[in-house]
């Protein structure tokens, strides 16, 4: 490969010697003063080390040397930011992970509890301080055990499971949008609506399922299997498996009050969590934090939010359709022949032989049995679920920060 050269570049001129001094046949000496005069440095590159245009290459061993303190400190501080952010995003992953360990393992005995005493129409004590929760989950861990707590909570993950794998395969197959863009018009709004109303309707008969495996008497229930949930909610759809009472409500009855709940809840939260995200964010740029706590409190400030956004968003709605809740569950397990345990003891066991011929009667039934305060049963275990989440997190918040000011 041929060196590339400038035109009438004959290697004479770069040392002041012209061809013409010198005679035919004689080569011209060079020592190591004149190679020097002429072999140059490469030609300085815009972009390359060079900083400012027309600066030449200084040679290495002129100036800061390759490696010199500058580049250590900036490795060093380099080295720092790394560790930093890899803590911070460990934390991360740690503080969101314990929300929802909170949320779908932690509070399951509260989940049990709650709905043994929504279905429970015989019982006196309605439990609605946390106080009497407390009592009656000690009484039914101290004779049946721990499991008794935590039964059905295979389910619920397979609940959840049917529910966004169904949501995703409807939202790619129609045009209904499984999220809203920020130029959202009312047309949007309700094929969303209805997507998430038509993911509920599908997943209603497994919902069933769980919530059977969730009120059922551990005394006289057997151990189930991880896929019964879906066995039985496929053989309720077909109209095999276990058989049932003459009172169990078809499921085209059902189909209303269960995507009226799905899609009320679906949109409290998202208002609600849309609001407090705003207010949190709002706050946080009024109140600049100081040099010296700047970079723990924007760590903080990058998880926190969104997690009690979504605390308060699941609090309200919970909260806001508790009643709505009792009516749908109780009008879920009539005739399915499921026995619970007695909840004004707890150390006995009840059948639930109710007649409810539809949401409606439901509805009357509990306000005149039972009263206003009937749809609130059980709602002490709504306090207790959403005491420990709020502890959760105020514990992982006080590790977190303890760990961004050590390493800072």
């Amino acid at each position: 490969m041929h060196p590339r050269r400038p035109d009438g570049f004959d290697g004479l001129g770069y040392r002041g010697v012209s061809r013409d001094e010198l005679g035919p046949g004689s080569r011209p000496s060079r020592s190591s003063s004149e190679l020097g005069a002429w072999v140059t440095s490469p030609p300085d590159i815009p972009g390359s080390r060079n900083l400012h245009w027309g600066e030449k290459t200084p040679p290495y061993g002129v100036g800061t040397p390759l490696g010199g303190a500058g580049s250590n400190e900036e490795a060093n501080l380099g080295a720092g930011g790394r560790s930093a952010e890899q803590l911070n995003r460990f934390a991360g992953f740690g503080i969101g992970l314990a929300s929802l360990f909170t949320e779908n393992v932690l509070a399951h005995p509260c989940i049990v509890l709650r709905r043994q005493c929504q279905v429970n129409y015989h019982a006196r004590n309605y439990h609605l301080t946390p106080f009497t929760i407390v009592n009656i989950m000690y009484c039914i861990n101290k004779t049946q055990g721990p499991r008794a707590l935590w039964k059905g909570m295979g389910s619920t993950f397979i609940v959840q499971g049917i529910t966004l794998g169904t949501e995703g395969i409807i939202s790619e197959f129609t045009p209904l949008p499984r999220e809203l863009s920020h130029k959202w018009n009312l047309k949007q709004i309700g094929g969303h609506l209805l997507l998430k109303g038509l993911t509920r309707v599908i997943a209603m008969p497994f919902y069933s399922a769980s919530l059977i495996e969730t009120v059922q008497s551990e005394i006289i229930r057997d151990n189930p299997g991880i896929l019964d949930c879906v066995k039985e909610g496929i053989g309720r759809v077909v109209g095999l498996g276990v058989p049932h009472s003459k009172r169990l409500l078809p499921l085209m009855v059902l189909i209303f009050p269960t995507a009226l709940h799905g899609v009320l809840h679906y949109v409290i939260s998202s208002i609600v969590q849309k609001l407090v995200l705003f207010v949190l964010k709002k706050d946080n740029s009024h109140n600049l934090p100081t040099d010296s706590s700047a970079s723990v409190q924007s760590m903080l400030d990058a998880y926190f939010p969104e997690l009690i956004a979504s605390f308060a968003a699941s609090l309200c709605a919970d909260v806001m359709l508790y009643p709505l809740e009792t009516v749908l569950h109780r009008l879920h397990i009539q005739g399915t022949r499921t026995i619970i345990d007695n909840t004004d003891l707890g150390y006995e066991v009840l059948p639930i032989n109710t007649q409810y011929e539809g949401m409606k009667d439901c509805i009357n039934v509990i306000k005149r049995e039972e009263g206003m305060k009937g749809f609130y049963k059980g709602f002490g275990a709504v306090i207790v679920q959403y005491t420990l989440h709020v502890a959760v997190l105020l514990l992982t918040k006080i590790i977190y920060s303890a760990l961004l000011q050590n390493v800072s």
